[in-house]
């Protein structure tokens, strides 16, 4: 469960470029039945694309043998059907993808069509069909019908599927209407024109799972564990007839049934651990419904402000009217006008950076305030004065051996008062960061010349050609550049 999935290197390796196109192709053919590839097919419908214009059967045999050492690819030699002496040599293979790469390529196939946004729906008839798969299974436990073990395998089935598209589509739809992008939209003038239809859609989701919902409840709590052993047994013992060449170190399937159908259980009844899914689903969308009111009735207020409210401050009026106690007058305008007095103070500290961080998970922030009188004056503290003499002169004796050792360097290479890239062999990092600084300086100057650092002045001239300078720290490609020295003399 903790070791390095290593099937999953050619996602993030260098060329993964090239072998994803690879393993995408063994997919395609994978789900078309063809298991068996040779080298000769996948290079031709890699040549199809302008990307893989120079690649080369060379290049395609290294990546074959990389996704074979991770994995993803198994080799068997083709012996048999060499035709010449080369094929022969050249240790004919065919290749067969995995399943993890399988699997790996059909979630990124979906991940790819899903874009970057939540999918998901509130589907009415998933949980009708959940419903009936349920009756059955319910007909079956109660030796109301007799199935074979085959027939009871796929009704379990049957159920599972239903069960996991509920859970994923009414998951990611959730997520999806209470995403930002939703939250952005819903404050646009053009949610108006959407409102009814997605309120209309909610609302039917809503009615129609209140009503299938309360019927499997009834049906679940009529189920109980131990009446499905048998069904269970049967599901185990037709699934042990699938054909292995090797023994699979499983668990007890049995008990693997019994918590799936417990967690069916939790979904719909709850537990001891708290409310059930299915109500917490109907909150949720009731919660969005009530959102999509709000939102609306403050659009609607926004095109409206200019209306008069003289109708709605008369019907407050006969509300504070009709209140004897001050304290409840009170109240009533704290819940309509809002708090009278405020103050703020400003803080310049930021405790946090999370935007979505509330009030009260903060840190508390102080503020220090000041007199206001008009000869307060801050008290300071006098301080010494301390000498740096010694460190100065450290400092500069520093400097000016790196100066003297820079000088010595740059003077290897001076060839006939001149020092010409291309000619140059490999050199110190030092030496490449002073000849681009030298460069830098002398493409912002007219004429090209500059005073260096090392006291000389220094033309420079560049070619056409682009050279490549060799450091110690590295290969520089950069225009064939030639540093002329115009003065003999240097000046110390």
């Amino acid at each position: 469960m903790y070791k390095r999935v290593k099937e999953a290197t050619y996602l993030t390796a260098e060329k993964a470029w090239s072998y994803r196109a690879i393993l995408r192709y063994f997919y395609i053919q994978h789900e078309r039945m063809r298991e068996f590839l040779f080298p000769e097919e996948i290079l031709a419908h890699l040549k199809e694309s302008p990307e893989f214009h120079d690649y080369t059967e060379e290049s395609l045999h290294q990546d074959l043998d990389a996704l074979v050492k991770w994995g993803n690819l198994i080799a068997r030699q083709e012996s048999g059907k060499s035709r010449t002496i080369e094929e022969f040599k050249k240790k004919r293979f065919r290749y067969q993808c995995t399943p993890y790469t399988v699997e790996f390529e059909r979630m990124l196939l979906q991940m790819e069509n899903m874009g970057d946004s939540f999918g998901g729906s509130l589907e009415r008839t998933q949980f009708e069909r959940l419903y009936q798969s349920l009756q059955k299974v319910e007909n079956v436990v109660n030796n109301k019908r007799k199935e074979s073990d085959e027939e009871c395998a796929q009704l379990w089935e049957d159920v599972m599927t239903y069960f996991r598209a509920i859970i994923q589509n009414t998951s990611d739809y959730m997520a999806y209407i209470n995403s930002e992008e939703v939250e952005e939209r819903m404050q646009t003038e053009a949610f108006l024109i959407y409102k009814d239809q997605f309120t209309m859609y909610l609302r039917d989701f809503i009615i129609a799972l209140q009503g299938t919902a309360l019927q499997i409840q009834d049906l679940l709590l009529g189920i109980s564990t131990n009446k499905l052993k048998d069904f269970f047994m049967q599901v185990s013992h037709h699934q042990n007839q699938t054909f292995r060449f090797t023994e699979e170190n499983k668990t007890n399937p049995i008990e693997e049934y019994e918590e799936r159908w417990l967690s069916l259980k939790a979904w719909f009844l709850g537990n001891e651990h708290g409310d059930s899914e299915y109500e917490m689903l109907q909150q949720r969308t009731n919660e969005t419904i009530r959102r999509i009111t709000r939102v609306v009735q403050r659009l609607g207020e926004r095109h409206q402000h200019f209306r008069s409210r003289k109708k709605d401050y008369l019907h407050l009026a006969k509300w504070f009217d009709a209140i004897e106690d001050i304290d409840k007058a009170h109240e009533l305008s704290s819940v309509v006008f809002g708090v009278s007095h405020t103050r703020h103070f400003f803080i310049d500290q930021v405790p946090s950076d999370d935007i979505y961080t509330d009030v009260w998970e903060e840190n508390p922030m102080v503020h220090e305030t000041k007199p206001i009188v008009r000869n307060y004056r801050e008290k300071t503290k006098a301080g010494a004065v301390i000498s740096n003499k010694v460190k100065k002169e450290e400092m500069q004796r520093m400097h000016l051996e790196q100066k003297q050792r820079e000088k010595k360097m740059i003077e290897k290479y001076i060839k006939g008062n001149q020092i010409k890239v291309a000619d140059l062999p490999l050199v110190e990092a030092p030496v490449r960061k002073l000849l681009l600084s030298w460069l830098g300086k002398a493409m912002a100057k007219k004429d090209r010349t500059i005073k260096t650092e090392l006291g000389r002045n220094v033309k420079v001239v560049l070619g056409k050609e682009r050279v490549q300078l060799h450091a110690e720290d590295g290969v520089l490609e950069m225009p064939e550049a030639t540093f002329t020295f115009i003065d003999e003399e240097v000046n110390v």
